[in-house]
């Protein structure tokens, strides 16, 4: 690909399929969302996907397509292997479709790691190499960025960092694991445990509400031993949180750092910092373009 490359970079999501066309430089050109097909089958949302991209690039200027699935995608980038919220999906060799439709080379991944690609691409990540993404949203997700690349191993399921386990005892996991990083982060673990929405429960605390402001010390705390274990293994330079809680990092992220400086080495931690994501809900679509940059560029 030349300097004048463009992609189109998509979110496909339970609800909606976000779409944007993006320059090589980063700049977004335009945009589209369309509603998720219901039932959302694989021949459905295709249809509406190809019909989408017409829409978004009617002159033929786009070069290759990266589309984020909920849910992993196999080590090539070629199939979705499973996909979250939508019906009927096993094995489907999405990126053969479009090309067949589009005529245009197609790359795949789990939609946590196009978040973390966008963040890392145009976010709060673009100064570092080695960085974790983690989205603290519905579930948990996350993505691992290694000297500047998304990991994602040999099977291409590399990288499920809301699923390790921090209580062996904790309450059940639809991964078949007990007590992960998910069950007690996610937004499904804050209503659980406290009866209502992130957002309101940031709220009560910022109101002065001794109960919630208590609840996001001990959130700050589970996030913090789980964040050990990562940093342990893989000592990143930064740490980006984003999902709807990251917008009340401030309750929670000084006792993640208390734990953190607690229970990892020095030596482990040098320079570490953590922010909080920039790109919101654009950064699965941003990322999926970075895919398509990276998979097909010159």
């Amino acid at each position: 690909m030349g300097n004048d490359s463009q992609v189109i970079g998509i979110d496909l999501g339970g609800t909606a399929i976000k779409l944007g066309r993006y320059h090589e430089s980063g700049k977004c050109l335009t945009q589209l969302v369309v509603d998720t097909p219901q039932p959302a089958t694989p021949e459905a949302v295709l249809t509406a996907i190809v019909q989408a991209i017409d829409q978004l690039d009617p002159d033929r200027q786009v070069r290759a397509i990266g589309i984020g699935t909920p849910g992993p995608a196999c080590a090539q980038g070629r199939i979705a292997r499973v996909a979250i919220n939508l019906a009927g999906w096993q094995d489907v060799p999405l990126a053969e479709w479009i090309e067949a439709k589009t005529g245009l080379p197609t790359v795949l991944a789990n939609d946590a790691n196009c978040a973390g690609l966008g963040e890392a691409w145009l976010g709060a990540g673009s100064e570092f190499q080695d960085l974790l993404v983690l989205t603290l949203g519905t579930g948990v997700g996350g993505a691992v960025i290694l000297n500047g690349e998304l990991f994602t191993g040999r099977t291409g399921a590399a990288g499920e960092l809301g699923l390790i386990t921090l209580d062996p005892e904790g309450p059940p996991c639809n991964s078949g694991n007990r007590g992960s990083l998910e069950q007690h982060c996610s937004v499904q673990a804050v209503q659980r445990e406290m009866g209502c929405a992130p957002g309101k429960l940031a709220a009560q605390a910022l109101a002065g509400d001794a109960t919630a402001i208590a609840y996001w010390q001990q959130y700050g705390r589970h996030l913090g031993v789980g964040l050990t274990s990562l940093i342990y293994v893989l000592t990143p330079e930064a740490i980006i949180l984003g999902g709807g809680i990251s917008a009340g990092a401030d309750l929670f992220l000084p006792t993640v750092w208390q734990e953190i400086e607690q229970r990892v080495l020095p030596s482990s931690r040098e320079g570490l910092q953590i922010l909080v994501a920039k790109l919101g809900n654009q950064a699965g679509v941003a990322g999926a373009a970075r895919l398509a940059f990276k998979r097909y560029g010159d």
